[in-house]
């Protein structure tokens, strides 16, 4: 309303109607909207998306995506509202890894879901001054989900505050032509890995690429962080009249298909994403390039 182009940071709501709200109020007033998480157009990202794009892997066919730690509690110094409605393991990591999705399969048309808490209270032992209290768990932290993309593809999505340790990958593809398999969406960095027609795995390493180089935390990078590509990549759509790739459409889908997860969760029934949006222009290394200053 104040007449200003936007990026937010994620989700874009806590619920699909004001998401909606967002959207319509930026497209009448002429005005771009804009959306975390960006790290979709990271090295690792572009790869995969490349590879995707050049047929690498036929047509896909399934995969899998796991989101899974212990939560907040044991160093967040006021973990509450992560467990309450609008947070939760979903809301607050699932757009790192359903946007990653969308942007290499499309949009999703139908997701199932089974949505459990692991503990009913949890306890608080991070520094500070909620130490050894408790809190009341209201939102669910564990969750399956089955996605049904347009294209046909099907992929099992796992986010949970319940575990300890595993050994699930972040996320897996798998083709009619071969696998692939990504790093942590929630950095720009990491090995993107390709499997064709079964045969060994083959590697490709970021570090030497475009937003792919390890520069976070200063004192010991070991990942690759470039937040405000996505505001970089707005402002270029500024002056090129087209849409920005980490748009607010593209938050809105993912906005509802994690209100449809939770809601499938509930009913323990299928609910359809019944809006769309298109994939993202795939992010050319020259024009990725071109955002430096």
């Amino acid at each position: 309303t104040a007449g200003k182009h936007v990026f937010t940071e994620k989700p874009l709501a806590t619920s699909a109607k004001d998401g909606r709200r967002l959207v319509a109020e930026a497209a009448e007033r002429g005005l771009l909207l804009g959306s975390a998480p960006d790290t979709f157009l990271g090295a690792a990202g572009r790869r995969a998306r490349r590879l995707m794009d050049e047929g690498a892997l036929g047509r896909p066919v399934t995969g899998t995506a796991f989101m899974m730690g212990r939560g907040m509690e044991h160093w967040h110094p006021n973990p509450q509202f992560y467990y309450q409605p609008g947070g939760g393991p979903v809301f607050d990591m699932g757009p790192y890894y359903l946007t990653m999705l969308v942007n290499l399969l499309g949009p999703v048309a139908r997701v199932m879901a089974m949505a459990t808490r692991g503990q009913e209270e949890r306890l608080i032992t991070a520094e500070g001054p909620y130490r050894n209290t408790s809190f009341k768990v209201g939102t669910p932290t564990n969750i399956l989900s089955l996605l049904e993309f347009r294209s046909g593809a099907t992929v099992t999505f796992g986010a949970s505050w319940d575990v300890f340790r595993h050994s699930n990958h972040p996320i897996e593809l798998h083709g009619t032509e071969g696998s692939l398999r990504l790093p942590d969406p929630d950095t720009f960095g990491g090995t993107v890995s390709l499997s064709e027609r079964g045969a060994d795995w083959a590697d490709f390493h970021s570090e030497s690429e475009l937003y792919g180089a390890r520069n976070w935390p200063f004192a010991a990078p070991d990942r690759a962080n470039y937040r405000m590509l996505g505001v970089a990549d707005l402002s270029r759509a500024l002056t090129t009249g087209r849409k920005p790739r980490a748009s607010g459409d593209l938050a809105l889908h993912v906005l509802e298909i994690m209100e449809a997860i939770l809601a499938s969760g509930e009913s323990r029934e299928s609910v359809a994403v019944n809006a769309t949006v298109d994939q993202p222009p795939r992010f050319q290394d020259a024009e990725a390039a071109s955002l430096l200053a």
